[in-house]
């Protein structure tokens, strides 16, 4: 059982970050198995997900672009996906505490192919506000990916719960890197339907979304959360009325919890801000599209494709540590991109794959500080919550990115990135974040 009583700062204790309560109950044989049918009909439907958002996200801009003549339009595109993640984090997650993960992800896959009908439509019709509105739902789809990785830790004992969303991330790593090569054969379907051809990718994510909503319903089950809660003896969630507020109410007394937010959305703000400015810092010394997409490439490889590693590592060495680590490795990144020559595709692809590195490493050690400092029951009010900051973060960075190159340079950019960094250093260390509450949440 989680305990509920304690919730005051001077009840804790100082102790090492990665150890827990023995006798676990997750790790008995038979919980063990479902958990890893969880994490592996969980990592499918990221990798169809994957497939799904990322081949999408630049048909969309380029859709916007061909109907309007504006690369403006084209970036609010992509914009208005970001937004439908953020608008649905929490929504998503009053699903996830009533009815369970699997309704909540499905539901949220299910709207992302809803979208991507919406956005042929628009493409049909020429439509920019139909467009929008498509890639709005869209989005929808690219929360449910995110809150995927925490269904996975549902069932994971605590020692293991790293690990186990750590191979959930990693599935992004396919969808990532296939999604963007389908532009081509897609548009080719889409021809061959009488469609535009920069329909196509959204052909594939309308089936892909369908599809993915099939293996969730069927193959989820049972419902991870739900089964959590049945193995702890708490409350079925459908009884009760969960509120969002709630899982704010809860992060009051709850240093630790907070702390993994800030590091998840921090992590991600910069490394939104070094990412979206890099290609087009390549682009003005006329650096070739090809060698743009191979450092883009690689650093998509440093975000998703050591994540197993990053999981172990945040098991074995602890939260905090990893954390720590992300923040050096941040630091870094920022440091190499800033001082790479433009056309210096060497040395940026180090950058980059660092900060993907180290964007990997705050996510998944801030995001299972989350899951461990938080009661049960509240746990999806709250990782909706961290979705959403992360979302809401990452959008502003954009935005912050493209103003200070505007106004000053690349190099100001990536030192302004490691400011929040810096920040999150300072807040690691803070006593009351290092100590871990008498009662272990499970």
């Amino acid at each position: 059982m989680s305990g509920t009583g304690e919730t005051g700062a001077g009840t804790a204790t100082a102790e090492p970050d990665n150890q827990f309560e023995p006798g676990d109950p997750f790790d008995a044989a038979d919980v063990r198995t479902l958990q890893r049918k969880s994490v592996g009909v969980l990592g499918g439907s990221q990798i169809l997900g994957g497939v799904a958002v990322a081949g999408s996200l630049p048909a969309g801009a380029l859709i916007a672009e061909s109907i309007s003549g504006s690369e403006a339009a084209a970036g609010l595109a992509q914009t208005f996906g970001v937004v439908g993640a953020a608008l649905l984090a929490l929504p998503l997650a009053r699903v996830a505490l009533s009815r369970g993960r699997r309704a909540a992800l499905a539901g949220g896959y299910f709207l992302g192919s809803l979208g991507s009908v919406i956005v042929i439509v628009g493409a049909v019709y020429r439509s920019l506000a139909i467009v929008y509105a498509g890639c709005l739902f869209v989005g929808v789809a690219s929360a449910a990916g995110l809150q995927a990785r925490y269904a996975a830790t549902d069932l994971a004992s605590a020692n293991r719960r790293a690990r186990s969303l750590s191979i959930v991330v990693w599935g992004a790593t396919i969808g990532a890197v296939a999604g963007p090569n389908l532009l081509d054969i897609s548009g080719r379907w889409a021809q061959s339907l009488g469609l535009p051809p920069l329909a196509g990718p959204y052909l594939v994510a309308a089936v892909v979304c369908g599809v993915t909503v099939g293996l969730l319903l069927v193959f989820l089950r049972p419902d991870p959360y739900r089964e959590s809660l049945r193995l702890r003896g708490d409350v079925d969630p459908g009884v009760s009325r969960p509120r969002i507020r709630d899982g704010i109410e809860h992060l009051k007394n709850r240093p630790r919890a907070v702390l993994g937010i800030g590091a998840v959305a921090i992590g991600h703000v910069a490394m939104v801000m070094v990412m979206v400015m890099t290609p087009v810092h390549m682009a003005h010394v006329d650096v070739s599209l090809q060698l743009i997409g191979l450092v883009i490439s690689v650093h998509v490889a440093g975000m998703y494709a050591l994540s197993p590693l990053v999981g172990m590592a945040v098991d074995r060495f602890g939260r905090l540590t990893v954390i720590g680590a992300g923040v050096v490795i941040l630091l870094t990144a920022c440091a190499v991109s800033g001082l790479a020559p433009a056309d210096d595709v060497v040395i940026l692809g180090i950058g980059l794959f660092l900060l993907g590195l180290g964007w990997s490493c705050t996510l998944i050690a801030g995001s299972t500080l989350v899951t461990d400092e938080v009661d049960p029951p509240e746990r999806p009010a709250v990782q909706g919550l961290s979705d959403l900051t992360m979302n809401v973060a990452g959008a502003l960075g954009g935005v912050v990115a493209g103003v200070v190159v505007w106004l000053a340079s690349y190099q100001v950019l990536t030192a302004v990135a490691a400011i929040p960094v810096v920040a999150l250093a300072v807040w690691v260390s803070i006593p009351a974040c290092r100590r871990h509450s008498n009662t272990r949440s499970m």
